[in-house]
C-alpha cells in the first residue's frame, strides 16, 4: 500500500534523525511515540517480531528504555525517497546497561510515512533484539 507524505526531503530526515532517535536516545517517550500514527506498526525483521498499533510501541519503548542506563544511535547515512515518504537509516546503536555494559548494534530501518509520522517501521539489526 502507498501513502501519500507530506514531508519534503528535511522534512523525512529530521523525522527520523531529531524527531525520533534523538528522543529515544533522549528516553522522552511520548515525543517519540508522537512520531508513530496510532495504527502504526514496527516489525523487527531479523527476529520477526511486530509490535502493531501504538499501545504495543509504547510497551517495546517503555522496555527498552527501562533495560538501558545510556541510549546512543550514532552514525547515521540516510537514503531518501521524498515521493514516495519513505526513508532509509543505517546507523550504530550504542546500548550501555545498568551494569555498565556495552552493546554495539548496526542496524538499518526503514519507514514508510503518511501525512508527518511513521505508519510502518522495517527494524534490521546485526545482534541481539532488545525491542521486544
Amino acid at each position: 500500500m502507498q501513502y501519500q507524505s507530506k514531508l519534503t526531503r528535511q522534512g523525512l530526515i529530521d523525522l527520523a534523525l531529531d524527531k525520533y532517535f534523538a528522543n529515544v536516545d533522549a528516553k522522552n517517550l511520548d515525543a517519540v511515540l508522537d512520531c508513530f500514527h496510532d495504527n502504526a506498526m514496527l516489525t523487527v525483521q531479523n527476529v520477526f517480531v511486530v509490535h502493531d498499533g501504538k499501545e504495543s510501541i509504547r510497551r517495546m519503548f517503555v522496555d527498552f528504555m527501562a533495560g538501558y542506563e545510556t541510549i546512543i544511535h550514532r552514525d547515521f547515512i540516510s537514503t531518501v525517497d521524498v515521493e514516495n515518504g519513505r526513508i532509509s537509516t543505517c546507523f550504530t546503536a550504542e546500548l550501555i546497561d545498568h551494569q555498565g555494559n556495552t552493546t554495539l548494534l548496526y542496524n538499518t530501518n526503514f519507514w514508510r510515512i503518511r501525512g508527518d509520522k511513521f505508519q510502518e517501521v522495517y527494524v534490521y539489526m546485526s545482534g541481539e533484539n532488545p525491542l521486544t
